[in-house]
């Protein structure tokens, strides 16, 4: 880790990471772990990915435990929380990375059930899972890092509309989290990637699109799930970013300058 920043006041912390499989979760998953922390990898259908995470995880000595639980389910999310807490003895943080598109679909095309399965996994996972993991931060403070999107602001690109709306919702839903939490030593902050090379982009994205942005973006490629891992470290760490709460860093190449 002698080439990479270090956060000594991340050692010995409880971070549970939720989508953290694949893409950006699986990152901060091995950048938190090789920061001391003790990291809770929550996934839902890709178990063998994130028992391979795991296993890496604990060979280069890092301290890891597993939980299952589909993020939409508000009930299945709270036991995955207080198994975390329970298991480490203490849960000092929380970072909502869990999401999906679900599918491309039209605004002139929207169901109901698309919808709902849209804003449940990205929008009321959040909440529901945030405040199963409120009296956990509450005994020591901690904080809250929010995965929102560059297509919060932006609008989306066809079809991807309702999940930058989503997005949005989880912005709006950070700085009334960080007013409400702040009297219990909570930060609540948001990290909105921009178009960033994971399996998320790999099923979704539209074909050329990746190209084409790089070509766009002022840094003149598209981002790593690497590229975001600074943006949470920073937040995660009290003696980094102690008095910051109720923000988002943009991390998208310059794409967008909010």
């Amino acid at each position: 880790m002698s080439d990479h920043p270090t956060f000594p006041d991340l050692a010995g912390k409880a971070v549970l990471i939720t989508g953290a499989s694949s893409g950006i979760g699986a990152a901060l998953a091995y950048g938190f772990a090789a920061q001391g922390a003790l990291v809770g990898l929550h996934y839902n259908a890709n178990a063998e990915a994130a028992h391979a995470i795991a296993r890496d995880i604990e060979e280069t000595g890092g301290s890891v435990m597993l939980v299952q639980a589909d993020a939409a389910e508000s009930d299945a999310m709270r036991q995955a929380v207080d198994k975390i807490a329970k298991t480490f003895g203490r849960l000092d943080g929380l970072i909502n990375n869990a999401g999906s598109m679900i599918a491309r679909v039209l605004y002139g095309e929207m169901t109901d059930d698309h919808y709902d399965r849209v804003m449940d996994v990205n929008a009321r996972s959040v909440v529901s899972t945030t405040q199963a993991a409120l009296p956990h931060l509450k005994k020591q403070g901690g904080f809250v890092i929010n995965t929102t999107s560059v297509a919060a602001r932006s609008g989306g690109t066809a079809g991807s509309g309702l999940y930058g709306s989503s997005k949005a919702f989880v912005g709006a839903v950070t700085k009334g989290m960080a007013l409400e939490f702040a009297q219990y030593g909570i930060r609540v902050n948001a990290v909105a990637p921009g178009v960033i090379e994971t399996p998320f982009q790999e099923k979704y994205a539209l074909p050329g699109q990746l190209d084409q942005i790089a070509a766009s973006v002022p840094l003149k490629r598209t981002g790593t799930p690497a590229d975001c891992l600074g943006a949470y470290l920073f937040l995660a760490s009290q003696a980094m970013s102690g008095y910051i709460t109720g923000q988002t860093i943009d991390v998208n190449g310059g794409q967008l300058m909010p």
